[in-house]
């Protein structure tokens, strides 16, 4: 996710394969969309001609990822120190769960397992109900992917000033307690109860929250401000004096009672018919089937077909260096076509 970023937005990014690694995945290369904009080559980085290799990329490189537990890229000659040695201006990008020391950075783990320890998974779920895996979103993408793109991205302009480049530790576990931040905030100022579905943010409000309609779909509704949740309620056509106060919270369930008796009363389309577009805060929950079709995502160019898949385009915008249609993944022969290209780096 994070080499995709970074390929989007133009950067020559060469991903190393594994000797005897499967490509792609099923169907076709272009079905693994992480892996748009880039160029694969297969390395047996075992033997000396493959660690060759990969060292006279690295030389000539700005930055190099590796996702690997700790150990297993000094263990290959690859590591830090020896890479860094080669290129010092090189920008060494380390993504892991748990970061690369503390007492379980060489313990398996996914997403889960790292957001659970952050906090972040205990406080998603409804009442009275488990945590809710949020996907794999928070971890492996927002505090894994986005932080090491972000680090990533600072370090290389430091090296443009400082001349020498250095090591970006990216830990999923700390990227996704860094995106906690405000809860710990509010936390400590005893304006957040740890029970979930018991918050403004977490389903608790009935008006943050997503409601079912007659045919089964589903809208969601984020009235937060008294004054969109005055035009919400206008909208609903709800007498306001039949609701309780808004912020108390120990009358929410008859709030929430109210809006989804309301809801349950028309289509998702009848609803957008009346609510898009206003400022009561509404949006149709569509599918991913669905996404792209929406008016809005349509005006926007927010997703594009690449060989015939539907994907997510390049975000965020540039006014001026706007990226390029995205490619799919192509596997090269060898090395040579991209030493030809980083020469100048040599």
């Amino acid at each position: 996710m994070c080499a995709m970023l970074l390929a989007d937005l133009g950067a020559d990014v060469v991903r190393i394969e594994r000797q005897g690694s499967e490509l792609g995945v099923p169907k076709s290369p272009a079905h693994d969309v992480l892996r748009r904009n880039r160029q694969c080559v297969t390395l047996d980085l075992k033997t000396e001609a493959g660690l060759k290799a990969a060292r006279t990329l690295v030389a000539r490189a700005d930055a190099l990822i590796e996702g690997s537990r700790p150990g297993v890229m000094e263990r290959l000659g690859l590591g830090p120190e020896a890479c860094l040695a080669a290129n010092p201006r090189l920008v060494y990008g380390r993504m892991t769960g748990w970061g690369q020391d503390g007492p379980l950075a060489q313990a398996a783990g996914h997403d889960l397992n790292y957001i659970a320890i952050t906090g972040a998974l205990h406080a998603m779920g409804r009442q009275g109900q488990p945590p809710t895996p949020p996907l794999n979103l928070v971890g492996d993408f927002g505090g894994g992917a986005l932080y090491l793109a972000f680090g990533l991205a600072c370090a290389l302009l430091e090296t443009q000033r400082s001349g020498t480049g250095q090591v970006v530790d990216a830990a999923m576990t700390e990227g996704a307690s860094s995106m906690m931040a405000v809860f710990h905030g509010l936390y400590a100022a005893g304006r957040w109860e740890l029970d979930r579905g018991a918050n403004i943010l977490d389903s608790g409000a009935f008006f943050y929250d997503c409601y079912e309609c007659s045919d089964g779909q589903w809208v969601s509704v984020a009235a937060l401000e008294p004054k969109f949740y005055a035009l919400l309620i206008d909208a609903l056509e709800i007498e306001a004096e039949t609701l309780p106060p808004q912020h108390d919270k120990a009358r929410w369930p008859e709030g929430r009672a109210i809006l989804a008796a309301r809801f349950a009363e028309k289509t998702q389309a009848e609803w957008c018919a009346l609510l898009e577009g206003t400022d009561a805060c509404f949006a149709p929950v569509l599918s991913l089937a669905e996404a792209p079709h929406h008016p809005h995502m349509q005006a926007r160019g927010a997703f594009v077909a690449v060989d015939g898949i539907t994907q997510p385009a390049p975000a965020p915008r540039f006014s001026r260096t706007s990226p390029a249609a995205p490619l799919p993944p192509v596997t090269l022969d060898d090395i040579s076509t991209v030493l030809s290209r980083w020469e100048r780096r040599a």
